[in-house]
């Protein structure tokens, strides 16, 4: 005789699928990281070094404000 569990909770998906979906949202999650980054790079960079000064930084802050570093 053959006995159906349906007792179980679906906590997560364990299968192809959900590694598949796990590995996009971790590839996807990257790209938006490095995306905001970029963009926080480029537009400190534009700044001048008295505007860079006025908000407390310097030039060779802007890498680890970027990446999210540092306790700026």
């Amino acid at each position: 005789m053959a006995a159906l569990d349906t007792t179980r909770t679906i906590t997560g998906s364990n299968g192809l699928v959900g590694r598949i979906a796990a590995v996009y949202n971790t590839f996807a999650t990257a790209i938006v990281e490095w995306n905001d980054a970029r963009v926080t790079r480029n537009a400190l960079a534009e700044l001048s070094d008295r505007e860079l000064e006025d908000i407390g930084l310097t030039r060779s802050d802007i890498d680890a404000v970027a990446a999210g570093k540092g306790g700026f």
